[in-house]
């Protein structure tokens, strides 16, 4: 069980009043509060030890290079990475499926192959495939979804035909809060022969995942959505398929040797880190492991679980109010809904003027809104510092905008 006050207490953002209203900020599925060790250790670095690392040969530089590299250890073990140098550091989950579709993509899809992708992913899980696709005349095909928003998974070995050579596939859905059951679509892609990269941006953050036990091939996720700041991610790679990638960007720090006319690459994990990291943005990110870690993630995903149901059951009984996406069981802490009558932005902006932060739109999803038939929803999302008192809040809150506008 979590200490919920005790973690509140180390959330600065959490104490602040938004239009003379107690902040209920319910939106960490597009990005996270901070707690104070994260901020206090990037505080650290640039008041003690800032300087670029790897390259100086003298104390800041090497106290910022361990501190770095110490981080890159620390997410490894996050998430039972078999050995640091599948870690890759990148700007977000977005910038490594990028990396994924640039380097692994242009090596390995060719004109008539296809990309098995589901109705539910995230823009940053479908665009970088469809210029890959353009490019190389590849297909993508999609693995359909239910009306209440579960994988059509008795159609997937059907669409697991041999022209089929990488399944890109996100953990959990950013709208729907749907868990998939990723490791056994990884079992029969792999069994069909193709690769599989999962998106991972919604599930790092609140559940406990082991690369290993998946056994995905690729596996990216974001700092900024864990307590970590802006600005990193994380690609985590089979190591033996990012030694036959070629690099992803140019620069410095991602070479051993250079010509007038020729260049040979660093080792892995630098070959892709080309030029000066984010490294206080990368020791931030290990700070917000160890605070998770601490905390126990099976401790977040069990409250978030609970903070979700017990969401799901006040706002269902709210008029004019329709959830979307499956049960409570069977999705993780985000809740989106439609109000009858009232535009998603609307309800979000007078939410606001209560204290309350939701998100309303698509969510970097138009296709997904187009399948249920919406063009946007307003989406409550929770994380471990959010209460029980602020599911009341919102539902208070939503019901007096339903009796305001005629529910």
């Amino acid at each position: 069980m979590l200490d919920i006050e005790r973690v509140r207490a180390d959330f600065p953002a959490l104490s602040r009043t938004v239009h003379g209203r107690p902040l209920v900020f319910l939106d960490s599925a597009a990005s996270s509060q901070k707690p104070l060790p994260v901020l206090e250790a990037m505080e650290r670095v640039y008041r003690e030890c800032y300087a670029n690392v790897h390259r100086g040969i003298y104390a800041f530089s090497e106290e910022a290079t361990l501190a770095y590299e110490n981080a890159r250890d620390r997410v490894a073990s996050f998430i039972n990475a078999p050995v640091r140098e599948g870690i890759i550091f990148t700007r977000n989950t977005t910038e490594a499926i990028n990396l994924v579709a640039y380097a692994w993509g242009r090596m390995n899809i060719r004109s008539g192959d296809r990309i098995l992708l589901t109705e539910m992913e995230h823009h940053s899980n479908l665009v970088p495939w469809q210029l890959l696709a353009q490019e190389k005349g590849a297909q993508l095909v999609y693995l359909p979804i239910t009306d209440d928003g579960l994988l059509r998974m008795d159609l997937l070995d059907s669409l697991l035909d041999e022209r089929v050579k990488l399944v890109a596939v996100t953990m959990m859905s950013n709208v729907l809060g749907t868990v998939n059951p990723v490791k056994e679509i990884i079992c029969r892609a792999h069994a069909a022969g193709a690769v599989v990269l999962v998106d991972a941006a919604q599930s790092v953050p609140h559940m406990p995942v082991d690369v290993q036990d998946l056994d995905c091939d690729f596996l990216a996720f974001s700092g900024h959505k864990m307590c970590g700041p802006t600005g990193i991610g994380v690609l985590y790679g089979k190591e033996a398929l990012l030694e036959a990638m070629p690099p992803f960007l140019g620069g410095g720090d991602m070479i051993r040797k250079v010509e007038w006319e020729s260049a040979t690459w660093n080792r892995l994990p630098w070959k892709f880190e080309a030029g000066t990291p984010a490294f206080v943005e990368g020791i931030g990110l290990g700070a917000a492991v160890d605070y998770l870690t601490g905390i126990g993630m099976e401790a977040i995903a069990a409250h978030e679980r609970e903070l979700t149901a017990y969401a799901m059951e006040r706002l269902s009984a709210l008029p004019g109010l329709n959830i979307i996406g499956p049960p409570a069981h069977q999705r993780g802490g985000v809740v989106a809904f439609t109000f009858r009558g009232i535009h998603p932005h609307d309800v979000a902006h007078m939410l606001d003027m209560e204290g309350i932060a939701v998100r309303a739109g698509h969510h970097c999803a138009q296709p997904l809104h187009r399948r249920l038939g919406l063009t946007a929803t307003v989406r409550a999302s929770f994380y471990l510092y959010n209460t029980a008192e602020e599911v009341d809040a919102l539902a208070r809150a939503l019901e007096r905008i339903g009796a305001m506008m005629g529910q």
